[in-house]
């Protein structure tokens, strides 16, 4: 056993735990930073699982006696694997913890994690909207809420980590990972995660951001794949929503990611694991391995000779823990040690946070002992009606209207409604990939859901009550069967409207057309859901398209083409109350306040594509391409109409400090609504090429008609920060201008236009800050400012009335 005055200086550790340390063997340090998956079953769902896996045994097939001989780090998704009763799970969980503490030497119980993406990945568990739904909601309050919620089921469960939030940054909708991310701004990303990762974390669960890092930006959009990102791009795109949750947000757990980054896997990225997680931004919790990403780096990466190589060049990265087994950390990497090729100090450093992280959570505690002793609890409603309440109050605020002619919404008197498409009718359709219906019922299709999953047609008819209803599904997601076409046509064209749901089936390698390695080579929606739309609008009746997916699709066709549906909804996996949300959309019951959290391409050949473009970016006299979206980031309409005015802004600031906007925002329609005001700007000059626009801020605000507020926002200039020719993240002084509106697109036209002209251009107004201008240039003042982990990153916003 190593003495504990050769222990590393880093990690900081308490008494207790040093001393634990001090008296472990080899053999039970390595246990207990690797995890164990108990009843693995039915399809993949990870990556490489029935390849990579070494203990593919089951625990009935062997001992956990003798797997635990040694104590263990982590029990691996002891819920969420297969449909198991979640209370008579936690029996057996309390009697588990109790032997691994009665049993083993030490005595130290097993941390247990679980997927809790979209909700607790457990059967009978809340499915709540998708990540790409909390960013078209704009509601960091709302996520919040619902990740204390998820938080304190797990917690009552027994279990103690998530692997959530997602915080990659899309940068290419042919990505079949879109629907787990939350929108293509960092820092929409970084806010509406670090409120993920508040609530969740309030509940004694930690967090675990994911996937660090710059997993998003695979070429080509391809699962697994290469990033060829430079360093300014990672520093200004990918990082910020990381830094923002683990510094604003204190994140405990972070997951590092299967891709490398010019050569470099981050799972053996000392630069990006240790250098800059912990050494610069001050991490002191614990990196866990993406499923199998350590033996990678021998398998896929083919930067290691073996496992065991593998095992230590990611120790020495900073991955402390391996999930969700351990084949490279045990055996392979015991071997190495004990011939002295490995040194046992990146195995201490490793338990040492393990063992913190326990204690933090209450594992070693006397009162977790106690606990134990008083049993699991015998029942827990995992979908209460408040899960229900706030799963619709997310779903509704998600919903984004890209277009109506007037036609919404319905009312009561409707008529007859042919209700049409392939996900008009089917529960999962609402769901995403990491739902546990999409995730791991699919393999169960004789066991009940477990939760009720009203379809869009089931809440139609229970919203519509007056129409008289026809259901046809006209087509598959997938494939070439047009052979339901003509019952669909013949229903649209006897209706007086026609709903007609298109989109996506979530699902894993293969199984759906989105969702973790469905990737897309054609942003087209899949099979023949096109040719149905088209032929459903021929019919003459008025249509209203409902497109229910994971990714934003091409679908400029139905927004723009001469034939086209009167009116066009999009919603992102809105959850299990996503058939009521939508259904009440378009009865009027709600008013739509959705915003694109990612640009609606017009073709595929666009991507990659983010709203945060140079004015090379942009369309322009020498090239033949136009990558401007069908719809841009922040776009989403409403049942009434909203007006800014009186803009007026801090005229200078000192770099590093903070200046304020005020706008005010009115209802100008005569139904009650909620604006999302989104705070734009951009750098006028800097050292290196900036976007023509940047969110800075953004604020929901819910108005009655003719109402007015306003909103003051208090943007601190780090929002404008960005990596000089050093790679050094800086606040340069100089004059930006800044404005309020409805979307991304708005002004960058003009910007464009203006940047082609005379950039600095700015009219007598807005550079006296007017209050009569659309626009308001601040001035940044003093030297330039390098950015620290101690300055501020988020933008606050008041609502005054």
């Amino acid at each position: 056993m190593n003495e504990s005055a050769s222990l590393p200086a880093w990690p900081r550790a308490s008494e207790r735990v040093r001393d634990l340390h001090a008296r472990m063997t080899l053999e039970e340090k390595l246990a207990q930073i690797v995890g164990f998956w108990l009843d693995r079953g039915g399809d993949v769902v990870a990556p490489m699982a029935n390849e990579m896996s070494r203990d593919s045994e089951s625990g009935e097939d062997r001992r956990l006696s003798e797997i635990t001989a040694h104590g263990l780090g982590h029990y691996t998704r002891v819920y969420g694997t297969r449909p198991v009763d979640p209370a008579e799970r936690a029996a057996w969980l309390w009697a588990e913890q109790s032997r691994l503490v009665s049993q083993t030497r030490l005595g130290i119980p097993a941390l247990v994690h679980e997927e809790c993406l979209t909700g607790l990945a457990a059967w009978e568990a809340a499915t709540f909207p998708t990540p790409l739904a909390w960013g078209a909601s704009f509601d960091p309050e709302a996520v919040e809420e619902m990740a204390r919620m998820i938080g304190a089921d797990m917690r009552a469960l027994g279990v103690h980590q998530g692997l959530a939030p997602v915080l990659d940054v899309i940068r290419d909708a042919r990505w079949g990972r879109c629907e787990e991310a939350i929108g293509e701004d960092p820092y929409l990303v970084g806010t509406v995660a670090t409120a993920y990762v508040r609530g969740l974390q309030s509940a004694g669960v930690h967090a675990t951001l994911k996937h660090f890092v710059a997993y998003s930006g695979s070429r080509a959009g391809r699962n697994h794949a290469p990033v060829s990102a430079g360093p300014r791009e990672i520093a200004d795109i990918f990082l910020p929503p990381f830094e923002m949750a683990v510094l604003d947000g204190g994140a405990r757990s972070v997951m590092a990611s299967y891709n490398d980054i010019d050569g470099v896997p981050q799972h053996s990225s000392v630069e990006h694991l240790t250098t800059l997680l912990r050494e610069t931004w001050g991490f002191d919790g614990v990196v866990v391995a993406d499923y199998f990403g350590v033996a990678f780096l021998a398998v896929m990466h083919a930067i290691a000779a073996d496992r065991g190589r593998a095992a230590a060049l990611a120790l020495e990265a900073g991955v402390d823990v391996e999930l969700p087994s351990g084949d490279a950390y045990l055996e392979p990497l015991a071997a190495l040690i004990r011939s002295g090729e490995v040194s046992e100090s990146l195995v201490d450093r490793a338990v040492l946070r393990a063992l913190a992280q326990k204690e933090s959570l209450g594992l070693l505690d006397e009162s977790f002992l106690a606990g134990l002793e008083e049993g699991a609890p015998e029942s827990i409603d995992l979908d209460s009606p408040a899960h229900r309440s706030l799963a619709r109050r997310l779903a509704e605020e998600s919903v984004v209207l890209l277009s109506n002619d007037g036609i919404l919404p319905l009312g009561a008197g409707a008529g007859k409604v042919a209700i049409i498409g392939p996900n008009a009718d089917r529960s999962e359709a609402l769901m995403g990939c990491y739902s546990f219906v999409n995730h791991v019922m699919a393999s169960y299709p004789d066991k009940p859901l477990g939760i009720e999953l009203p379809t869009i047609a089931d809440a139609l008819r229970d919203e519509l009550t007056g129409a008289s209803i026809e259901v046809v599904a006209g087509c598959d997601v997938e494939g070439s069967d047009r052979s339901g076409f003509p019952a669909a046509v013949s229903a649209a064209a006897a209706a007086d409207v026609a709903i007609l749901v298109v989109g996506d089936q979530a699902g894993l390698f293969g199984r759906g057309t989105v969702g973790e390695g469905n990737d897309s080579e054609s942003l087209e929606l899949p099979g023949v859901q096109r040719e149905l739309v088209t032929e459903i609008v021929a019919t003459g009746t008025p249509v209203v398209l409902v497109v229910v997916t994971g990714r934003p699709y091409a679908i400029g066709w139905a927004l723009e083409d001469e034939a086209r549906p009167a009116a066009v909804l999009q919603a992102f996996f809105p959850g299990e109350e996503g058939g009521p949300a939508v259904a009440r959309i378009i009865s009027g019951a709600v008013n739509p306040s959705g915003r694109l959290p990612v640009s609606l391409p017009r073709v595929s050949g666009t991507q990659p594509y983010s709203y945060l473009q140079p004015l090379l970016g942009g369309p322009s006299e020498v090239t033949a391409t136009d990558p401007t979206p069908a719809r841009p980031f922040g776009f989403g309409l409403s049942y009434t109409t909203f007006g800014h005015s009186g803009l007026s802004a801090d005229r200078s600031v000192t770099a590093g400090g903070s200046f304020g906007v005020e706008v005010t925002v009115t209802n100008l329609g005569d139904v009650a609504g909620v604006d999302v005001v989104q705070l734009y700007g951009r750098d006028l000059q800097a050292s290196v090429v900036r976007p023509v626009s940047q969110l800075l801020g953004y604020q929901r605000v819910a108005l009655e008609p003719g109402e007015s507020a306003v909103v003051r926002f208090e943007v601190p200039t780090t929002r404008l920060a960005f990596a000089d020719r050093s790679l050094t993240r800086v606040v340069e002084p100089g004059d930006v201008e800044v404005w309020v509106a409805a979307s991304a697109g708005e002004k960058v036209a003009t910007a464009v236009a203006e940047g082609i002209a005379e950039l600095s251009e700015i009219d007598a107004a807005s550079a006296a800050g007017g209050s009569g201008s659309d626009k308001a240039l601040v001035t940044i003042t003093g030297d330039i400012h390098r950015v620290s982990p101690a300055d501020r990153r988020i933008t606050t916003a008041t609502v005054l009335r």
